[in-house]
C-alpha cells in the first residue's frame, strides 16, 4: 500500500469518525462519561494531562509543575469534578508521589561535587537557610501565629530547589565554582528544613518538653546512621551479587525507599523525612547508572506529576480565591520575606567568598524557587493534626505556599537566565 493511498485512508476514517461520535458526543454526555465511568477511563484523562499540560505551560515558559497543578483543579471538584478527591486511590498517589519526589531530590544530589566545595557549600547553607528562616518566623509573629508554627513557616523558606540550574548548564556555567556551591548549599538547607518539619510535627502531636525533644533528636540520630551509613553498607553487598542484573537492583532500590519511609512513621517522623535519606543513602549504592535513570523515569513521567495534580485536585478553589482576598497581606508579606532572606543571605555570603556581583546575584537566583520539597513539607504540615484535631498549619499558610510556588518558579529562572548571561557574555570578553 503506497504512502498516499495510507493518507487517504486515514483522513476518510477521521472524517466517518468525526461525523459519527461528534452529535453523540457533547460536551454534557462526555463530561458525564468521565464522571461516571469506569477508573480506567479517568486514568487515560490524567495520563493525558501529565503529556499536554507541562508541554503547553513550557511553551508559555511557565513550570511544568504550574500546569500540573491547574490541570488538577481543572479536574478538581470546582471546576469539571471528575471523580472524588478523598478516594482511596487518590491517597495511595498522593502518598508515593510525595515519598518519590523527595526520594528522588536525595538521588539528584552530587556528593561528590558536594565534597569538593564543603566548606563553602555549608556556609552559603547555613547562611541562606537561617536568614529565610528567620524572616518566616517573623512573618509568622507578626500575624499571630503560634511559635511553633512560626518555626514551621521559617522552615518553609529555608529550603529551595535548582529551576535554574538547567539554565546554567545550558550557558556554560554549571561547573563553575558559584553554582557547585549553591548545589551543594541545596543539600543543607533541604536536610535542615526537613529535621525542623520532625522537630514541629513531634512538638505538635505530643507536646513539647525537653525530654520529649532529647527522645525525637536520640531517635533522628539512630535512625539517621541506620538509613545513611546501615542501607549503604547493605546495598554495597546486594550489588556484589546482583549488578550484572537490573530488575533485583531497581527493586532494592525501591524497597530502601518503601522502608525508610516506614520506618520514619516508626520513631514519629514524616515520611519524606527518610525518603529523602534514602536518597541520599541509596544515591552512594547506584551512583549514576541504569538503575538510577530507570527510577528517576518512573518518578518523573507518573509518580511525581500525578503528585502535582493531585495538590490541585484537592484545592477549594473558592477557598482559595478568599485567601488571596482577605490574607492578601500575608501571602505578600511571605513573598516578601522569602525575597530578601535570600537576597541577605547572597548578599552577605558571596563578598566573603570573593564572589563579583553578578556572582553573588546568580545564587541568589538560583536560592529562590521553591517547589518540590516546600510544598511536600506544607502539606505535611498542614496534614498533621493534634490531640484536639488541630493543624499544624492553617489552609491560609498552605494557599500561600502555592502561591509562593508559582511566583518563584516563574522569577527565579527568568532571574538566572538574565544573570547567567551577563556573567558568561563577562567571561567571554578577552
Amino acid at each position: 500500500m503506497s504512502r498516499r493511498l495510507r493518507l487517504w485512508l486515514l483522513i476518510a476514517a477521521a472524517i466517518i469518525a468525526s461525523v459519527y461520535l461528534l452529535p453523540r458526543w457533547t460536551p454534557e454526555l462526555l463530561l458525564g462519561y468521565f464522571r461516571n465511568g469506569e477508573p480506567i477511563d479517568r486514568f487515560t484523562l490524567l495520563l493525558a494531562a501529565v503529556l499536554l499540560m507541562p508541554a503547553l505551560f513550557e511553551r508559555l515558559h511557565l513550570p511544568g509543575a504550574v500546569g500540573l497543578l491547574v490541570a488538577g483543579v481543572l479536574f478538581g471538584p470546582s471546576v469539571l469534578a471528575i471523580g472524588n478527591p478523598e478516594n482511596s486511590t487518590v491517597e495511595l498517589f498522593l502518598s508515593i508521589g510525595r515519598v518519590f519526589l523527595m526520594f528522588i531530590a536525595g538521588l539528584e544530589v552530587d556528593l561528590r561535587l558536594f565534597h569538593a566545595t564543603r566548606l563553602r557549600s555549608f556556609g552559603y547553607g547555613l547562611a541562606t537557610f537561617a536568614l529565610p528562616m528567620l524572616a518566616g518566623i517573623g512573618v509568622g509573629w507578626l500575624f499571630d501565629f503560634g511559635l511553633n508554627a512560626c518555626f514551621l513557616i521559617g522552615s518553609l523558606l529555608a529550603s529551595h530547589t535548582l529551576l535554574g540550574l538547567p539554565i546554567a548548564s545550558r550557558l556554560g556555567l554549571a561547573r563553575s565554582e558559584v553554582v557547585t556551591v549553591t548545589l551543594g548549599a541545596t543539600v543543607f538547607t533541604d536536610v535542615a528544613s526537613l529535621l525542623v518539619l520532625a522537630v514541629c510535627i513531634s512538638v505538635h502531636t505530643t507536646g513539647f518538653t525537653w525530654l520529649s525533644l532529647l527522645e525525637q533528636l536520640f531517635s533522628l540520630g539512630v535512625y539517621g546512621v541506620l538509613v545513611l551509613i546501615g542501607l549503604p553498607w547493605l546495598g554495597v553487598r546486594f550489588v556484589r551479587r546482583w549488578r550484572h542484573r537490573e530488575a533485583p537492583m531497581f527493586l532494592f532500590a525501591v524497597l530502601c525507599l518503601l522502608f525508610a519511609a516506614m520506618g520514619a512513621k516508626a520513631i514519629e517522623l514524616e515520611d519524606i523525612v527518610g525518603a529523602f535519606f534514602a536518597g541520599l543513602a541509596v544515591n552512594r549504592v547506584i551512583g549514576h547508572g541504569p538503575v538510577r535513570g530507570r527510577i528517576e523515569f518512573l518518578g518523573a513521567t507518573l509518580f511525581i506529576p500525578f503528585f502535582f495534580v493531585i495538590i490541585g485536585y484537592r484545592l477549594d478553589l473558592p477557598v482559595f480565591a478568599a485567601t488571596l482576598q482577605t490574607s492578601l497581606p500575608f501571602v505578600a508579606t511571605i513573598i516578601a520575606a522569602l525575597l530578601l532572606g535570600k537576597l541577605a543571605a547572597a548578599l552577605v555570603t558571596g563578598p566573603v567568598y570573593g564572589y563579583a556581583r553578578r556572582e553573588t546575584l546568580l545564587m541568589w537566583s538560583l536560592s529562590l524557587p521553591q517547589v518540590a520539597a516546600t510544598l511536600a513539607v506544607a502539606l505535611t504540615a498542614y496534614n498533621t493534626l493534634n490531640a484536639d484535631g488541630e493543624r499544624l498549619i492553617t489552609e491560609t499558610v498552605l494557599n500561600s505556599v502555592i502561591v509562593l510556588m508559582v511566583v518563584t518558579s516563574v522569577l527565579g529562572p527568568l532571574l538566572t537566565e538574565r544573570f547567567a548571561t551577563t556573567l558568561r557574555h563577562r567571561d567571554a570578553r578577552p
